[in-house]
């Protein structure tokens, strides 16, 4: 009987299950794909498991047979293949010189960012934790520190060694030096003596506080204004100076945490003792309190980068407030503060100041604090306080901005941001003394960003704007030449400006001699990288926020149309809240 064309057929045609379960598969029986067990194995009591079997086409070919479709096999069989293979007659030689080998990059641990769903659930919601391991940086041994050894020559600190290179026992020298007497001193200090944990005061000094000014060559407030000051302080300080040591050693040797939150603690509770027992009146004046609150803050921002540092923040603010109060009704002659106080003072300013870029909150502590026609660069901040009051100028208006109500409101608006956009495209800043050009290219690249942060905080520049492009490009090279030259300090403030101004679809900023193409961010991640070895600053924090915001800004993309509004304050403000950009 002839076969019956398809046309004439009223059963359904049986095909072969693609989801059938083991067991039916190895009797070579149609599975019906019943759930949670299909019909033959609930009858006969199989167990019905369904598995992945992977097949490797290497195996196949050396049997000689064809992997999965990949033969020629069909109806109408091509002439010149015999009836009885269902390989394709090309020979090895040739299918093996046809295939394209694709070569592969080079993978770094700072190329990898990883999106979960969290990250599509809640997109405002910043992840430290998932970006922390991508920022960890090489441990480094207390036994490979830097010592000056041998005796200290000539009177301190003539010879020019920065304070931050020294050891516990060549700052004991040092205090002799300057405070001369019969017996020779046992170390640093006594006090350091009897409280033990001496290589905290080490690290301190030669891993901390290095890594906290731009300059190489010219030594740290945190060693040549606070040290000295510390001579005539109380065991508290000592206590905050280790326990920062311990909290920024403990990034590589968790053994430290719990030594570190001990200090911590005993730090706090000493403080609130003075305050409480003084009273804020009394303790304004005392300039080892600012000194200690500014030590614990940047325990704070080192440790977490969270809320914790600006509840310091906000109480130095309040003595600072009553000791300029108190100084006011006395004689001009005693309105200077010393050194550490103007140090501290100058510390939270900054802090706040450059933090509030970000999130975009009222500045707490003002253009006060900085002179308006000062363009020295400050060798902690990496910029000239010209700089920094333009950008507590422009962090105000970027708030005034959301109230213009009338025309003319506007147009007063305009001509401020176009009167603070030329300040800072004038802008010269200054290196006392010696040349530093590292300094002097952290203090351009901040400069740089400033004027960036001006045109999206206040024109709504975004990242496909050609000067948005053009100034990301700027900040990026210098950055990269930073980079090349191993020096990163203070420049974690334009990273974060660039990296967030990135054209998500033209990452390419720029062509090599070669032909190379350079990915902007590949260079933000590879400068993070190098950050969290060269600066004490929370790059986890940092990291944390510019990735998320990249993902925000990839599925945005896909949007129709595009999100309109102030770009800065639509994906940068929302996940910055609280972070140290200083």
């Amino acid at each position: 009987m002839p076969r019956r064309k398809a046309a004439d057929r009223s059963a359904p045609v049986k095909t072969r299950s693609r989801n059938g379960c083991k067991e039916c598969r190895a009797s070579r029986v149609r599975c019906d794909t019943q759930k949670p067990r299909c019909t033959r194995c609930w009858e006969k009591g199989l167990p019905c498991t369904t598995s992945l079997v992977l097949k490797w086409e290497s195996e196949f070919t050396s049997r000689g047979v064809a992997f999965g479709r990949a033969g020629v096999w069909n109806k109408s069989r091509a002439e010149g293949h015999s009836s009885g293979s269902s390989l394709p007659s090309t020979p090895a030689s040739i299918a093996e010189n046809a295939r394209e080998w694709c070569s592969l990059p080079t993978i770094y641990s700072w190329g990898f960012i990883n999106t979960g769903v969290p990250a599509f659930e809640n997109p405002s919601e910043v992840d430290v934790k998932s970006n922390e391991l991508q920022a960890l940086i090489p441990p480094v041994p207390l036994s490979s520190h830097r010592s000056v050894s041998g005796g200290f020559p000539g009177n301190f600190p003539a010879d020019g060694l920065p304070l931050d290179l020294l050891s516990v026992a060549d700052l004991g020298r040092i205090a002799a030096t300057l405070h001369p007497s019969p017996r020779a001193g046992p170390s640093l200090f006594p006090e350091v003596t009897r409280m033990g944990h001496a290589e905290l005061m080490d690290y301190y000094l030669q891993q901390v506080c290095p890594r906290t000014t731009a300059s190489s060559s010219v030594s740290s407030p945190f060693a040549s204004v606070i040290l000295p000051f510390s001579l005539s302080a109380s065991p508290t300080l000592f206590k905050a100076m280790q326990a920062l040591g311990a909290c920024h050693l403990s990034r590589t040797d968790s053994s430290y945490g719990a030594l570190g939150l001990r200090l911590k603690s005993e730090t706090l509770r000493d403080l609130r003792h003075r305050l409480s027992s003084e009273g804020s009146s009394s303790c304004c004046n005392d300039p080892e309190i600012l000194v200690v609150m500014m030590l614990l803050c940047l325990y704070e921002i080192v440790d977490k980068c969270d809320q914790q540092w600006t509840i310091h923040l906000k109480g130095a603010k309040d003595l600072i407030r009553l000791r300029m109060e108190q100084a006011n009704a006395s004689p001009p002659s005693a309105r200077a503060p010393d050194p550490a106080t103007a140090f501290a003072e100058h510390f939270f300013a900054f802090q706040d100041v450059m933090g509030r870029t970000a999130c975009a909150k009222e500045v707490l502590f003002g253009s006060d604090y900085w002179k308006a026609d000062d363009r020295q660069i400050d060798l902690w901040m990496g910029c000239s306080p010209e700089l920094v009051s333009l950008l507590c100028a422009i962090t105000d208006m970027s708030r005034t901005r959301r109230s213009l109500d009338s025309d003319s409101a506007r147009a007063s608006f305009t001509l401020r941001a176009a009167s603070l956009e030329r300040q800072l495209e004038h802008l010269v800043q200054e290196v006392e003394g010696d040349e530093d050009d590292v300094l002097a290219s952290a203090a351009e690249a901040k400069r740089l960003a400033a004027v960036l942060y001006l045109h999206c905080a206040l024109y709504s520049a975004c990242p496909t704007t050609p000067l948005v492009t053009s100034y990301v490009r700027q900040i990026l090279q210098i950055v990269s030449n930073l980079l090349n030259r191993g020096s990163l300090a203070s420049i974690t403030w334009p990273v974060f400006v660039a990296a967030v101004e990135l054209d998500p679809s033209n990452d390419e900023i720029w062509t090599e001699d070669d032909g190379t193409p350079v990915s902007g961010r590949s260079i933000v991640l590879r400068a993070l990288a190098a950050m969290t070895e060269s600066t004490i600053a929370n790059i986890a924090r940092t990291r944390a926020v510019t990735v998320q915001l990249w993902q925000t800004r990839d599925q945005d993309l896909l949007k129709v149309p595009q999100i309109e509004g102030n770009d800065w304050e639509w994906y940068v403000v929302p996940i910055s809240d609280a972070m140290s950009l200083a």
